[in-house]
């Protein structure tokens, strides 16, 4: 594969995954600072930031960017995370450069006009209003302010109505020029294009950024908790999770199988008991968070009213069964999962180039397909079992719900089937 990588004087990075074959090309900036960046009174701040970002720059209005970049049939984005920030394009290969121009002006040459951000505001109200609205996305919210009360990583990415409208264009201008330096900031390409050209045009257009390093973000601190919100419905959504493992953890991939085993497809055990066999829920996945420091391992369902009182235990049993009983043919069922997903992102530009950026911004280096596939392939059953026991005995568990509550098992008796202290 050609892969290249060459770190600008300032720091930040360009990576490029050159596929000559491909007609078009995808890049973007990807920038180490997301929601559990932001400091008090700052909370939705990334996120009002990214939206700005497209509002207009000294040389270019709003429609202007929109314009120039649909004239050749590209596409421009942008996406908040919580711990990391985007903004991609995809083009054909004869536009490269003027995607990267038009993505290096909003991040280097936006105004934050005064206008264009209260209409913003505005906006990005509708946006909370209808999250609020949704209860799976609610239930989201809820779960990471139990697990991580008080603290930034457990805040929703959009912010509140009064932090949001708070907000003035001196904070976006300060904080974006306090996170978006260079050591954070990776430039990542994948599709027809050349390296040392995008090398020449990045460093044009960022050389003199800001190479000191910003502000680390505050360390994360598990607690678990239980968040309810009882609403008039006709589904109840569940989460019910764990402390999990951080993306740097020798075990972060032990910690996906065991996600892809008990709930990771039709096949897993999860939607075979819960909802094949018993017709308990429409929806159930178990999932494996991980940031850079810590993690979540937890299950999400949604079910009818009548049936949270049976469904809990379910769950609970189905997560006991797998710190005693793996069996290989689950664990080569998940192995494949896995691999197929890493492979088939080399098929995707837009996939490769973010694959790309997120290994430079949390390893410092790229990771070899051939190696992580080795990593997949060297986990064992009985490993999977061991973390199991580790994860689900190891924390308080969070139980987040939102809608018709009455049955539901309560935290403190989860706690007891696995061990151990709700208040941990």
């Amino acid at each position: 594969m050609s892969v290249r990588v060459t770190r600008l004087e300032s720091g930040l990075r360009v990576v490029t995954h050159e596929m000559p074959h491909l007609e078009s090309a995808a890049l973007g900036i990807w920038v180490g600072a997301g929601s559990r960046s932001e400091g008090e009174g700052e909370h939705g701040l990334s996120h009002l930031l990214e939206h700005m970002a497209f509002k207009g720059t000294n040389t270019r209005s709003a429609i202007d960017i929109a314009e120039e970049i649909e004239a050749v049939g590209g596409e421009v984005n942008a996406a908040t995370s919580i711990e990391t920030t985007s903004y991609y394009a995809r083009v054909l290969k004869d536009d490269v450069p003027l995607a990267l121009d038009i993505l290096s002006d909003i991040l280097r040459n936006s105004v934050f006009d005064p206008a264009e951000l209260e209409r913003e505001q505005h906006v990005i109200l509708q946006e909370i209003g209808a999250a609020l609205d949704t209860p799976e996305d609610r239930v989201f919210d809820l779960f990471a302010a139990g697990a991580f009360p008080d603290q930034p990583i457990g805040r929703t990415i959009l912010g509140t109505p009064e932090t949001v409208k708070a907000a003035g264009s001196p904070m976006l201008d300060a904080y974006l020029r306090r996170h978006y330096r260079g050591p954070a900031m990776v430039i990542a390409a994948a599709g027809n294009l050349s390296h040392d050209k995008l090398v020449a045009m990045s460093q044009e257009r960022f050389g003199d950024i800001g190479a000191e390093p910003g502000p680390a973000p505050l360390p994360a601190t598990y607690l678990g908790g239980d968040a309810r919100e009882v609403r008039d419905q006709m589904e109840t959504q569940i989460m019910m999770g764990f402390e999990g493992l951080p993306h740097s953890s020798p075990d972060f991939y032990a910690g996906q199988i065991l996600a892809a085993v008990i709930g990771g497809g039709m096949s897993s055990r999860l939607f075979q008991e819960v909802r094949e066999k018993r017709g308990l829920c429409y929806s159930i996945y178990a999932f494996h968070w991980s940031f850079a420091d810590t993690g979540v391992f937890g299950v999400h369902a949604a079910t009818g009213p009548e049936d949270v009182a049976e469904l809990m235990p379910v769950i609970v049993n189905e997560l006991e069964r797998a710190a005693d009983d793996i069996s290989e043919r689950e664990l080569a069922r998940a192995r494949a999962q896995l691999r197929a997903g890493l492979l088939m992102t080399l098929e995707s530009p837009a996939a490769r180039a973010g694959q790309l950026a997120r290994q430079l911004l949390l390893f410092g280096r790229l990771v070899p397909i051939d190696e992580l596939v080795a990593r997949i392939e060297a986990i064992d059953a009985r490993t999977v079992r061991d973390l199991a026991h580790r994860i689900f005995a190891g924390s308080a568990p969070t139980l987040a719900t939102v809608g018709p509550t009455k049955g539901i098992m309560e935290r403190d008796r989860i706690a007891e089937r696995f061990g151990v202290r709700a208040s941990a």
